[in-house]
């Protein structure tokens, strides 16, 4: 049968191309469909424009959270005074404000745009970092604490719901990766920069880790002030797009609606987030998770210290270890896409984490310590398998909330009163991370028995199973 002017045939494409029908105001259903080759390259545009700008955000962001363990090594705790358990307190309080603000932040970006609130956000961190090399007591720097967490809250999960509005469903993970390598390479440039700045010593009155936070806010001081010029409000508001490109990102909108959803917010969606059994079962694997990921960022100079080598030392030792975690997220996701086994990749993660803590436990040897270090630095699978897109603005930043409490856990498993070799704080890593992967294993069982469940209904010819969002009969969740 002949297609009508108001209908045409969709063309085929490795990117999946849904069909929904949209209704004009005089109720007249037309079916969209969009030039793969077209799509593809306005997609591409984003990877130009906009990829390399997230890159660098959370880079800044990383920077910034861990460059206190930096400044440590530098002489920090002495200089005002710390006593006791005061550094793994000030470390635990930056998450308190850290957790408790992610999801205002991000529903904040859905409604106001993505340009300003993250280059506010970008703005407002930096300020509180240069001020961090002003204090001169513990007091100010648990305030200052606080108040960075609260700037840096939404951040993460910001960049990881924008990328899940822009990107395919099959190409998010690549991305997100993207996002999860820039941690590791944050720590290559935070060794990197200490290194200098300690060889720099004292200038101008200032000792040298009042330097490195004062170098590094301006820095992403004025990176925050170029987003809010260079960020996209929107994917179907980028500035870079042509008009009939911003039309095609809203056609897109239209078609893909079984997995976005409707613009049209309901605090309905926020439940759905929050008593969904994946997304807490998501929540508390990146919660076990978390705590050998905070501890490793903050406390790896100290770590490393541990091992017996010298102070100045220890920051560029810890430049090959964030390379080597690069590295080593690349090729698991390289080989994740490959595969299309992404529950099946993704366990594999944990036992090389897992064996990089168990060798600093098992040996003294300074050596075999350091090597442990490269496999400890070893989410887009859930955030694929939520819809709609309010939905998933909730829930990001909401498993990502219950998983960075962690941080404030991570905080107090390294005291000083178990070096040099911090036994219980790798025993307590290795042992979260074990959980971790225990965790992924329980949401690949509930989204496989979801699958089957809808499949079971559509061959038994029901059309609607009255649910809402991803648990609806049109959504098949990526396994």
């Amino acid at each position: 049968m002949s297609a009508s002017k108001d209908e045409v045939k969709q063309p085929s494409s490795d990117v999946p191309l849904e069909t929904e029908p949209r209704t004009s105001s005089e109720d007249a259903t037309t079916v969209v469909f969009i030039d793969p080759e077209k799509e593809k390259a306005t997609v591409r545009k984003f990877d130009r424009y906009v990829l390399p700008q997230f890159v660098i955000i959370q880079v800044l962001s990383y920077l910034d959270r861990t460059n206190i363990g930096n400044a440590r090594i530098f002489g920090f705790e002495e200089d005002l005074n710390f006593k006791g358990n005061d550094f793994a307190n000030l470390t635990s309080l930056f998450y308190v404000t850290y957790v408790i603000f992610e999801i205002p932040w991000v529903l904040a970006v859905k409604k106001y745009g993505a340009n300003s609130v993250i280059a506010i956000a970008i703005i407002a961190w930096s300020v509180v970092v240069i001020g961090t090399g002003f204090i001169h007591n513990y007091t100010q720097a648990v305030v200052l604490r606080l108040i960075l967490g609260f700037t840096e809250a939404g951040i993460f999960p910001a960049l990881s719901f924008l990328i899940s509005t822009i990107y395919p469903r099959e190409s998010q993970g690549k991305r997100i990766a993207v996002l999860y390598g820039s941690t590791a390479l944050a720590g290559a440039f935070g060794g990197l920069i200490a290194y200098a700045i300690q060889l720099m010593g004292d200038r101008l009155g200032l000792e040298a880790w009042r330097w490195l936070f004062i170098i590094e806010g301006a820095i992403s001081i004025v990176f925050g002030l170029t987003c809010w010029a260079t960020l996209p409000r929107s994917s179907e508001e980028a500035w870079f797009l042509k008009e009939d490109e911003k039309k095609l990102m809203k056609d897109r909108r239209a078609r893909d609606i079984a997995y976005t959803g409707s613009d049209e917010f309901s605090w309905s969606y926020v439940w759905m987030a929050f008593t969904d059994t994946m997304v807490w079962a998501a929540a508390l694997s990146l919660f076990c998770a978390g705590v050998p990921l905070f501890g490793f960022g903050t406390f790896l100079p100290t770590i490393i210290k541990g091992l017996g080598f010298e102070s100045l030392q220890v920051n560029y030792l810890t430049i090959p270890v964030y390379v080597t975690g690069c590295l080593i997220l690349a090729a698991v996701t390289f080989t994740s896409d490959r595969l299309k086994k992404r529950a099946a990749i993704a366990v594999c993660v944990p036992l090389i984490v897992i064996t990089g803590y168990a060798i600093p436990i098992g040996t003294p040897v300074a050596g075999a310590g350091f090597f442990a270090m490269f496999l400890c630095s070893g989410v887009a699978w859930v955030s694929n398998n939520i819809k709609p897109d309010h939905k998933r603005s909730a829930a990001l930043p909401f498993f990502v909330s219950i998983a960075n409490i962690s941080g404030v856990v991570s905080g107090q498993v390294y005291p000083s009163s178990s070096s040099p070799r911090y036994i219980l704080g790798n025993a307590v890593s290795l042992s979260m991370e074990f959980l971790a992967g225990c965790g992924i294993v329980v949401i690949y069982f509930i989204l496989r028995r979801r699958n089957q469940i809808k499949a079971k209904q559509r061959d038994d010819g029901v059309t609607d199973n009255g649910e809402k969002g991803d648990k609806s009969l049109d959504f098949e969740y990526i396994l």
